[in-house]
């Protein structure tokens, strides 16, 4: 299926050509009927020569009504472009052609209308004109018809000149990315909210979960499908289709909102882009401006800066930072139209850059590769890649970061030297970031271990007998303060289980061991409890020490505090049993 749009100058025969061609009058609103004036968008079908099926979007070509025009030519692949063989060209006939062309509209059908109220001089006449004006466009080498449709020419190969246009188009990209942006919502009488669009990106089925992206972000459920007013199970991209959403109150959706599937789009407000300012505008584009941007199908204000420059001249191109004033969820190489509104006027357009820049704008410099994109952030997600980008790339960091290749030589070689300087002890690994740590994994000639970092086949510390450990252990109950030992060495002993951290003062573990086993025979003999001063006695220490120890034998179970006094706790010791007077006969 392929959606086309028609586009030209009010009255030049749009909405006639289509009725021609499909048998429906696309002009639905009362008031169109009333005045024989396009107003709104409308939308009709029908098979071409060959079986090739077509939807038309009728697009008003009044300029009072430009941004209907403009919601209905954002998401299609050609053109049916309409001049009145009687007017020639016109204001409008300008205008939709360069918005055409900044959309990226990149072939079409040309329609000379009216010609049998003309004779054969003024047609000819009328088709020179035409191709003057279509010189270095698009449209320069498209099939020019001859059409009057009250008299019945050209309609045969006006439909044939469409054959073969939609023949020669691709298919649409399928990326499993689905996005509908709404040009009309209703509701429909027991079926709830119904939202038409074209889509684009990707397929939707029944029961598919949606957001509707709008002026917040709504779940719903897509609950029934229509292509051309039949009922389909699943639609792939390039169909101009109903949605029947279920959890979305009608009233809450509007033209310019959008269709998507959860958690695959990025929803901005900031974007870089491209801006073509068009050689018909009579002055420079800059930061001054009441601006409007035409995104989709919708129209939102926006504030402009130009990048690299104070601005872009007529005729020019170059890159500026745009602020939405809402949320749209889109993706590099969306194309959009820049109006002015104080000038009224269509000053150009281009293609989004980047949808969310993180360069401050003095250093900005846009463009569309991946590579800048992760170049910028150092590491990014491979999921998050995909929704700035568009673009699914393969991860290059435990299997769920993309990193740049400088930053990360950069930082492997800081890493070696760290670990290389950390010494036997290795580098400790405890206050490292995530990405530091998988870096570190995937190191040559690095290996971790406990924590640690240190080069692969180094010979690891020797805990047991460092300096400090036989310290404490010849001063077991007044313990020296570790004067000259290097933190990553102390948690090194306590990770490893040789030095006990009391609340600050540190025993050796033998020593907590000890004390555990002089506490178990004061209680063998004194079930009722023991007092601090006692245990002190016992040990040879003061309260500066045993306090400490005390409140970490409680904490361990060792002993439990009632009152004054320790009794048994569950992992008290227990005491060989003594021996009785026949055990050495």
């Amino acid at each position: 299926m392929t959606v086309v749009a028609t586009a030209g100058h009010v009255d030049h025969g749009k909405s006639t050509l289509v009725r021609a061609l499909t048998g429906v009058d696309p002009d639905r609103l009362a008031e169109e009927k009333a005045r024989g004036l396009t107003i709104d968008l409308g939308f009709a079908f029908c098979s071409l020569p060959g079986g090739a099926e077509v939807s038309f979007v009728d697009v008003p070509g009044h300029t009072r009504f430009l941004k209907n025009m403009l919601a209905g030519v954002g998401a299609v692949q050609a053109c049916l472009f309409v001049v009145a063989a009687t007017e020639g060209w016109k204001p409008q006939s300008e205008e939709h052609l360069r918005i055409l062309e900044l959309l990226g509209v990149g072939t079409g059908v040309v329609a000379l209308t009216k010609v049998g109220l003309v004779d054969d001089e003024w047609r000819e006449i009328a088709l020179l004109d035409l191709a003057d004006h279509l010189r270095g466009s698009f449209l320069e080498a498209a099939p020019v018809v001859s059409v009057d449709v009250p008299a019945g020419i050209g309609l045969e190969e006006l439909r044939g000149a469409l054959a073969e246009l939609v023949g020669a188009l691709p298919e649409p990209g399928d990326r499993g990315r689905p996005r509908l942006w709404v040009d009309r919502v209703f509701a429909a009488r027991g079926s709830g909210t119904v939202c038409t669009g074209t889509l684009a990106g990707g397929g939707l089925a029944l029961e598919d979960d949606v957001e509707v992206i709008g002026d917040r972000v709504q779940r719903g459920r897509v609950r029934a499908l229509q292509r051309h007013g039949e009922p389909v199970g699943r639609i792939g991209p390039g169909n101009r289709v109903a949605v029947n959403v279920a959890g979305v109150p009608h009233g809450d959706i509007r033209r310019g909102h959008a269709v998507v599937r959860p958690e695959q789009w990025w929803r901005t407000r900031v974007l870089d882009a491209s801006l073509r300012v068009l050689p018909q505008v009579g002055h420079e584009v800059s930061h001054r401006g009441a601006y409007a941007v035409h995104l989709g199908s919708g129209e939102h204000p926006a504030r402009l800066r130009v990048l690299g420059g104070p601005s872009v001249a007529p005729g020019t191109t170059g890159a500026v930072r745009l602020w939405l004033a809402q949320a749209l969820p889109l993706v590099p190489g969306d194309r959009y139209v820049l109006r002015e509104a104080g000038r009224d006027e269509t000053v150009g357009g281009g293609e989004v850059l980047d949808v969310a820049p993180v360069l401050p704008a003095s250093r900005a410099r846009p463009d569309r590769r991946v590579e800048r994109v992760v170049a910028e952030r150092g590491f990014i997600e491979v999921d998050l890649l995909e929704r700035l980008t568009g673009e699914r790339r393969p991860a290059t960091l435990a299997g769920r970061w993309v990193v740049d290749d400088a930053l990360r030589a950069r930082l492997e070689a800081e890493l070696l030297a760290e670990v290389g300087q950390a010494g036997p002890l290795g580098l400790d690994l405890s206050g490292r970031d995530e990405r530091t740590r998988a870096l570190l994994a995937e190191l040559g000639g690095v290996e971790i271990q406990g924590g640690r970092a240190r080069r692969a086949g180094a010979a690891g510390p020797d805990l047991a007998g460092h300096p400090y450990l036989e310290r404490l252990r010849r001063e077991p109950f007044a313990p020296p303060p570790p004067d000259g030992v290097a933190r990553a060495e102390l948690r090194a002993l306590v990770t490893a289980g040789l030095v006990v951290d009391c609340d600050g003062v540190l025993f050796a573990a033998t020593a907590v061991a000890a004390a555990s086993e002089r506490i178990a025979t004061l209680l063998a003999e004194a079930p009722e409890g023991v007092t601090v001063a006692g245990v002190r006695d016992a040990l040879g220490t003061s309260r500066k020490y045993l306090l400490p120890l005390l409140a970490h034998l409680d904490a361990t179970g060792v002993t439990r505090r009632r009152g004054d006094v320790r009794v048994a706790g569950p992992r008290l010791p227990r005491l060989p049993a003594p021996r009785g007077p026949e055990a050495g006969s």
